[in-house]
This record gives structure tokens, C-alpha cells and sequence, in this order.
């Protein structure tokens, strides 16, 4: 039986880029390579044309820069899109913004398959190409959704209650006195991270550590728009500074995160130990060091992403009697890591993500 191949448009200015990508993409034989384009305006005719799986979008074009046709797109033709981004304070922003627009996720230039040292980070990426584009339908019904375009299907906007593991009712998880919130994401992270952060009071009596998977400046930028929008204080976290209740803190996108007893609140370090992870910053590394501060009193939370980062942490505090709170399959953008965490019968709670800020509030 033939395996139907993942459909990819490459769009960017550049032959090199197209021609590159446009390589490393059928280096996989589950995926097909049926167009390039060259600015953003002959990308939207291709879109309606070939009706790819997926586009890789180059932000910035002549004629039609990125996220105008990634605007066009999603209107006219809604495909999943990944952004081809520089890995600078502008193109961090850019990104933002097109995730903001409905792209599902980033492709960093900087690692555009010229290095001789991408092989796992190819493989990952392949992966989550296929994954995205096998969920195409339900991505950008979410989507259309999510930006107020039209109501959304059944289906797609996932179910309306919370499958909850645990039978705790609130009164019981208020009594575990929870002391820190540790949370991991990865691809589609951030509009989640937006979703859930945003609907936080200023009140919020704890801290929160969070790792998304990106990198350096995009999790400056990411912390700075998340702080822009929210009640609370979210910021880039700083080596040696003090874990404030109501405080967010992003983990550097070229440093692992860990909480260290302090003086009189926890200290928060960077790191650059434990250099085999596949991820820097790593979920498991930041919350495992909460988990070792705090135990039970730990609640972890895992969102939408590739892999299984922050499972075992998430099964060392389920052995602790902590609890875990996971994103359901309907509303992630890649299920991966939530995925790990319900099949390895470790959540608590499961949850789509416009209910995980509820959920959260539920222990306090």
C-alpha cells in the first residue's frame, strides 16, 4: 500500500533558500516538494492552486512580504504555514506576530540546512512537517476560530467539558498548597502560552517557570509581548534573580531554567549543564528543579508540542502525589508531549487550552 506524501510549497525570495529547503524536504520520501514561489504574492496563487499541505513562508519578500500573504492565505485558502525566520530581534517579532496571524510554527534560517550539525534538529522538524500537515482540517478550523473569522466546527474546537483523571474537587486541590507552577511547550506554544497567560490575575499568588522551545531573542520578544497583554509580570529569565509570586518567567532560548533555594525565596539559575539534552532550554531539566524544591507542591502543566519533554519530570512528581495538568489532542497544534503524559497515565487533568487557565486557578 503507497503511504500518500506530505504536499509542501516553499516560498522565498532567495533560489538558494528554495532550492535548499526544497532538499532537505524530500530528503524524506513521505514528502513532496509540488511548487516554490518566489515572493509572497505568487505564493497565494500557488496556495489556490496546488492546495499544498503545508508552506514554508519567508517573511521577508519583495512585492508581498510574509505575513501579508500569510493574511491572504488564511482568508482565502487556509493551509498551514511555517515561517522561515532570521534569528534577530525583528525577524523574533515578525514571528510572533505571523503565529499571531494563524502560522502554525517557525523554521529558524539560521539553521536552513547549510550546517553540517542539524541532523537530529532535520529529523524533528520533518516530523513535525508530517504531523502538522496530517492535522491540517482541524489546524485551521481551530484557526479560523481562534481569529474570529467564522465559527468552527464541532470537531475542530474540541470537546466543551474537562476529562478529568483526577477526582479532586476543588476543596482538595487547594489543600495541596501549591508553592510553584512549572510548564513546558513547544511547537504551536506560544498563541497557547498567550491563551493561558493572559487570563491570569494580577493576584496570581505564585511563580511560574516556563520553557518554550525557541530560540535566543524570540523568547525575549515572546516574554516582552506576553507582558505587554497580561496582568501579570512575565519577563526573560535573568541568572540569579529571585522567583516572585504573580511573576512569569520565560526560560532563554540558549539556556536551560532551574530553581535553586535562596535566602529567602528561590533563585533562579541558567544554565548551560546538562549539555545532552536535545532541547536548550529543556522542560525536564527546569521542572525536575522545582519538582526537587517543592515535591507535591509543584503543579506541572504541559502544552502543545513535539516529542516528550517534561514527561519524566511529570512522572517523578505524579510519583510525589503532584498534580499534572495536560492540553488535549483537539486543540494542540502538535500532540506530542501532552500525548506522553496521558498515555503514560500521569495526568490529572486534560484539558483544551482555553480551559487550562481555569484548571490552574482551581488549586488556589
Amino acid at each position: 500500500m503507497t503511504t500518500k506524501k506530505t504536499r509542501i510549497l516553499v516560498v522565498d525570495d532567495s533560489a538558494f533558500m528554495r532550492k535548499a529547503i526544497s532538499m532537505m524536504l524530500e530528503s524524506d520520501p513521505d514528502i513532496e516538494v509540488v511548487g516554490t514561489a518566489r515572493d509572497g504574492e505568487e505564493g497565494v496563487k500557488k496556495v489556490k492552486e496546488l492546495k499544498p499541505d503545508l508552506v514554508t513562508m519567508d517573511v521577508e519578500m519583495p512585492r508581498m512580504d510574509g505575513l501579508t500573504a500569510l493574511k491572504r492565505i488564511m482568508e482565502e485558502e487556509p493551509t498551514p504555514v511555517m515561517m522561515v525566520s532570521s534569528i534577530t530581534t525583528e525577524g523574533a517579532s515578525a514571528t510572533l506576530e505571523a503565529l499571531d496571524l494563524g502560522a502554525v510554527d517557525f523554521i529558524p534560517k539560521e539553521l536552513s540546512f547549510v550546517s553540517l550539525d542539524i541532523v537530529n534538529i532535520k529529523e524533528d522538524l520533518l516530523e513535525k512537517i508530517k504531523n502538522i500537515a496530517r492535522r491540517k482540517s482541524i489546524l485551521m478550523a481551530r484557526a479560523r476560530q481562534r481569529l474570529g473569522w467564522k465559527k468552527a466546527t464541532a470537531v475542530a474546537s474540541g470537546p466543551k467539558s474537562v476529562a478529568s483523571v483526577s477526582s479532586l474537587k476543588k476543596a482538595e486541590r487547594r489543600r495541596l498548597s501549591i508553592k510553584a507552577v512549572a510548564l513546558g511547550s513547544s511547537t504551536g506554544g506560544p498563541p497557547a502560552l498567550q491563551t493561558v497567560i493572559t487570563r491570569l490575575p494580577k493576584s496570581f499568588s505564585v511563580p511560574i517557570l516556563i520553557v518554550q522551545h525557541m530560540p535566543p531573542k524570540f523568547t525575549k520578544s515572546l516574554a516582552d509581548r506576553l507582558n505587554s497583554i497580561s496582568e501579570v509580570e512575565v519577563s526573560e529569565a535573568r541568572n540569579g534573580e529571585e522567583a516572585l509570586a504573580g511573576h512569569v518567567y520565560i526560560a532563554p532560548g540558549d539556556s536551560h531554567m532551574i530553581l535553586t533555594p535562596g535566602v529567602a525565596k528561590p533563585i533562579i539559575r541558567l544554565t548551560q549543564s546538562p549539555t545532552g539534552t536535545l532541547y536548550k532550554p529543556c522542560v525536564n531539566v527546569m521542572m525536575d528543579s522545582v519538582v526537587k524544591k517543592y515535591g507535591k507542591r509543584t503543579l506541572g502543566v504541559i502544552l502543545t508540542g513535539m516529542g516528550n519533554d517534561g514527561f519524566e519530570a511529570c512522572q517523578e512528581l505524579h510519583k510525589q502525589g503532584g498534580q499534572v495538568i495536560a492540553q488535549n489532542e483537539e486543540t494542540s497544534v502538535v500532540y506530542g508531549m501532552p500525548r506522553a503524559i496521558v498515555d503514560g497515565k500521569i495526568a490529572d487533568v486534560v484539558a483544551p487550552i482555553e480551559r487550562i487557565t481555569d484548571e490552574i486557578l482551581s488549586y488556589f
